[in-house]
């Protein structure tokens, strides 16, 4: 079975640090652009960052630019979030995606495969 398994998420406090991982189960990711988006209560689902198969190309929300930093290591077949100087307004679920197309992704947010999404929650 082809799965996405988001980790990492939890309570920070507002200027602290989380990674998240987003790990691949049934498939391997090396061909495969991977997006983080996130949900916030009340609100759509937003981009947050994108990396290319190659990590060649990445983009971010400008609400999260200088903050937060995609990677990936395809031998471990997993990409990463870290997340620093997080807000209170990064509070939400965030999800992971893959797709085998970068834009299809990335600028459509239209992934092939979705993860069930890990809390983040930053609060004093």
């Amino acid at each position: 079975q082809l799965q996405l398994a988001e980790s990492g998420g939890g309570l920070v406090q507002p200027g602290g640090s989380l990674r998240l991982s987003c790990a691949a189960s049934g498939f391997t990711l090396d061909n495969y652009a991977i997006g983080w988006f996130r949900q916030a209560p009340g609100k759509e689902r937003e981009g947050v960052s994108c990396i290319s198969s190659s990590g060649s190309s990445t983009n971010y929300a400008d609400s999260v630019k200088g903050r937060f930093t995609i990677s990936r290591d395809n031998a471990k077949n997993t990409v990463y979030l870290q997340m620093n100087s997080l807000k209170p307004e990064d509070t939400a679920i965030y999800y992971c995606a893959a797709a085998r197309v970068f834009t299809r992704l990335c600028v459509l947010s239209k992934g092939d495969y979705w993860g069930q999404g890990t809390q983040v929650t930053v609060s004093s």
